[in-house]
């Protein structure tokens, strides 16, 4: 039989991911062994990794930003949001000085912004609903993991962030002017495979998410539990770990299914981010895409 055509065994799902709240569920999955031999996890130390994963072949899928996604499939690599993991409401932020309190205010003002991630993203949308064009600030661009310290030397007068850089600035006397609540369903994470790997391994992608739900459960249904394994993979404390939990939604099956129907949240704001993307400059050219989620791989029911 292994010797018949169209019998051959395409191997684990090589599946890259990195430390984020809402990724957490897998990382629970692979705790527990919840994620079967179809599957193989593969940790990165940020999304970086998993995109040039993806485009070098060596990655099969990724947990990703949906920006991010955009970002390879505009270097023609065709993926397939299959989940959603989480929903920014309140997680990513735009930190400022005490002296700038309203959005109209930062006009002229140094933003620190990494314009290469969900940071750049988040700061048009920012000046949008501000009123404000992008040329009215001064962008920073540098890696949201440089802007605390670019804070402390005073090299600029805003931040948009996350955590634990959010609260590095808001320790050293930032304040929170804005976030993502305020502009709900804009800023997903999403788990992602290959056009290829969703046509030619299916069982495999089906196994990842069922895996993913099975955390999710856990998380939900063991929180002491989960926020304590949660805090030693990611060393920080559990209140730290209670916060950031707070500040996203985490989809279950039928969320995931609205989100991913055709012509749904996900398709839709894949095409405003597309255009918006491509009108800064974020990306090269339009990705064109047609169709991007399928909700088939998610799980009937999680045991």
């Amino acid at each position: 039989m292994a010797g018949l055509p169209g019998c051959s065994d395409p191997g684990p799902l090589r599946f890259g991911i990195h430390p984020w709240i809402g990724y957490e569920p897998l990382y629970l999955a692979r705790d527990f062994n919840w994620l079967p031999d179809t599957v193989a996890l593969v940790p990165g130390t940020s999304a970086k990794d998993s995109m040039e994963g993806l485009l070098s072949g060596a990655l099969d899928g990724a947990a990703l930003t949906l920006d991010e996604t955009i970002r390879v499939w505009s270097r023609g690599l065709e993926l397939v949001v299959v989940a959603v993991a989480d929903v920014s409401a309140g997680a990513d932020v735009l930190m400022v000085k005490p002296s700038i309190t309203e959005l109209a205010a930062l006009k002229g003002q140094r933003i620190a912004v990494e314009l290469d991630g969900v940071s750049g993203v988040m700061l048009f949308k920012i000046l949008e609903v501000a009123g404000l064009d992008r040329s009215d600030v001064i962008k920073v661009d540098l890696p949201v993991s440089q802007h605390a310290q670019a804070w402390s030397r005073g090299e600029v007068d805003a931040s948009v962030c996350y955590e634990p850089t959010a609260s590095l600035i808001e320790n050293a006397g930032g304040v929170r002017l804005f976030d993502s609540s305020a502009i709900p369903e804009t800023i997903f994470d999403v788990l992602v495979v290959t056009r290829k790997v969703a046509e030619s391994n299916s069982r495999a992608v089906r196994d990842l998410l069922t895996g993913h739900f099975s955390g999710l459960q856990h998380l939900v249904r063991s929180m002491h539990d989960s926020m304590y394994r949660i805090a030693t993979r990611q060393g920080i404390s559990p209140d730290e770990v209670r916060t950031a939990l707070a500040s996203v939604m985490l989809p279950d099956l039928a969320a995931n299914q609205r989100y991913l129907r055709a012509a749904g949240p996900i398709e839709t704001m894949a095409g405003s981010l597309s255009r918006l993307m491509l009108a800064e400059g974020m990306i090269d050219q339009n990705p064109g895409i047609q169709r991007m989620s399928d909700p088939s791989f998610l799980p009937a029911r999680v045991s």
